[in-house]
């Protein structure tokens, strides 16, 4: 891809585009999840060509993340690689729309991957039998279980996966899970009753109330902690999200599947677990020394994952 060296904005008869040096540009869309509007970057190929119509992906990034950071990342990427990439906010979070903020909700946010595959399948940059969903962190979870939902979708991959079950939940969160259920249906009892929802920070430092402590993407303002990112945490979160069991539809999924992970990332006893269930259906590529934050923005992570992706779409779209 070439590079783009201005700063302008360009104009053409699918919109505003703003470039990106890494070869991609990116246009501002939105559509509807549930009733709620959804804000969305779609990421176009610089080399673009008004009536292509090209394979497409949609990507999701990692629990309380937002579009600018890894979801938009791995888009431009793509785009970099010939595909249409949309990167949006779920329901409730960034700039989207949402009568609940804050709640990871894996069964919502599912819906809300399978109504950017709809929305993908109808836009005239993309071909609509050409459409994959690619999950990153927490999210590859909701992008399995949307493939399975969905007719648009016709592949997955999934990076650096978070995949649990109720034995993975008790071994991560231990004697946690129940206090931290406890508070979940609490703060649903009062949003019910008062309309008030109880909201903690994502992440800190030093605010001991922060659900991540000290976690240096999430902290850092050269990484994660970007201006857009909410960093905000509804309590009642803990219920739909504990009580989650991502690896259930291994066995019942029959799309192209690729897993790439790391021994050093999060929880690969789940990815190990959902192989196992998947069979053939699924791929996986396991690198050596790669935390699960290195995969969200390491340049040699980002460009050897990317790299897969693509070639699994190439071959399965």
């Amino acid at each position: 891809m070439k590079k783009l060296v201005t700063s302008i904005a360009l104009i053409s008869a699918f919109g505003l585009m703003t470039p990106f040096a890494d070869g991609a540009v990116k246009k501002s869309v939105s559509f509807k999840s549930n009733g709620q509007t959804l804000a969305g970057d779609l990421y176009l190929p610089d080399t673009y060509k008004d009536g292509q119509k090209l394979p497409a992906v949609i990507v999701t990034g990692s629990w309380t993340s937002v579009k600018e950071q890894m979801a938009g990342g791995y888009a431009q990427e793509l785009a970099d690689r010939g595909y249409a990439a949309l990167a949006f906010d779920f329901r409730g979070w960034g700039a989207s729309g949402g009568d609940i903020k804050f709640v990871e909700n894996p069964t919502e946010k599912t819906k809300d991957i399978v109504a950017a595959a709809d929305f993908l399948a109808q836009r005239p940059e993309v071909n609509p039998v050409k459409v994959g969903a690619l999950g990153i962190c927490a999210s590859a979870g909701y992008a399995t279980d949307a493939a399975l939902q969905s007719k648009v979708i016709k592949a997955v991959a999934v990076v650096a996966p978070w995949y649990h079950d109720a034995e993975i939940v008790a071994q991560v969160y231990g004697e946690h899970v129940k206090p931290l259920l406890a508070a979940s249906r609490a703060a649903k009892s009062q949003y019910q009753k008062t309309g008030q929802s109880t909201i903690v920070p994502a992440a800190s430092i030093d605010d001991k109330s922060a659900v991540m402590q000290g976690e240096g993407y999430y902290t850092d303002t050269k990484r994660g902690a970007i201006s857009s990112y909410d960093n905000q945490f509804n309590v009642m979160t803990w219920e739909p999200w504990l009580t989650y069991d991502a690896i259930k539809t291994a066995a019942l999924l029959e799309k192209p599947t690729l897993l790439i992970h790391s021994e050093a990332a999060a929880i690969p006893q789940g990815v190990k677990k959902y192989i196992k269930q998947a069979g053939n259906r699924a791929k996986s590529i396991w690198l050596e020394g790669i935390t699960q934050f290195d995969f969200y923005d390491g340049a040699k992570p980002m460009k050897i994952a990317s790299d897969e992706v693509a070639k699994h779409f190439s071959i399965n779209l």
